[in-house]
Formats: C-alpha cells, structure tokens, sequence
C-alpha cells in the first residue's frame, strides 16, 4: 500500500467516525438516565414496579388469580403507555397534573390488588 493511499484510508476512517459521532449528539435518545429519572416519572414508574412485584406476591399467595393478576397487569401497562406518551410530549418529562392523574389511576389499580 502505497503511502497517500494510506494516508486516504485513515482521513476516511477519521471522516466517518466524526460523521457518527455528530449525527448521535444532534438526535440524542428520547429517554437519557436523567430524563428517565426524572422526579415525578420516577415516582410514577416506581409505584407501577411496586404494584407488579405485590400482584406477583398476591398470586403466589393464592389471593389473586392468574386471570386477576393478568387483568392488572393489563391495567398498570396501560398506565406505564401513558406516562411514556406523556413524557414523549413533554420534552421527557411529565407535568404535575399528569403525575396526578396517573397516580389516581396507580391508586385504582392498587385497591383492586388489596382486596
């Protein structure tokens, strides 16, 4: 290999992994750490893992069905869709009366887990 062609491979290379590197900082990902842990998703998305981890126990129990614990299930994805739809409109974050009403939402969810 002749040095110039050398020298045009690895300005290439070089071009290459600078285009890469702008095009991820200028489309960063919809949902960095921060954004994901962002304060009130945070505590939304904490409470949706709580209830999934007390519906797996009420089923172990025998307290709740298979078919119960899969209709909460169904229910708390649903919530978990929204807050995802809500944050995705809201520069990754949710507002308070977003966290409000999903947490009324989290709320129903949770007294047909305890009964």
């Amino acid at each position: 290999m002749t040095n110039a062609l050398k020298i045009t491979s690895v300005t290439l290379a070089v071009c290459l992994l600078a285009a890469a590197a702008s095009s991820a900082m200028a489309s960063p990902t919809p949902d960095t750490t921060w954004q994901k842990n962002h304060p009130r998703r945070e505590q939304v998305n904490n409470r949706l893992a709580n209830q999934n981890n007390r519906i797996k126990t009420e089923v172990k129990e025998g307290e709740l069905t298979k078919s119960q614990a899969a209709s909460l299930h169904h229910e708390d994805h649903q919530i978990r869709r929204e807050e995802r739809l809500m944050a995705s409109q809201n520069g990754s974050h949710i507002t308070k009366q977003e966290q409000r009403t999903l947490n009324q939402q989290e709320n129903a969810v949770s007294k047909q887990i305890g009964k």
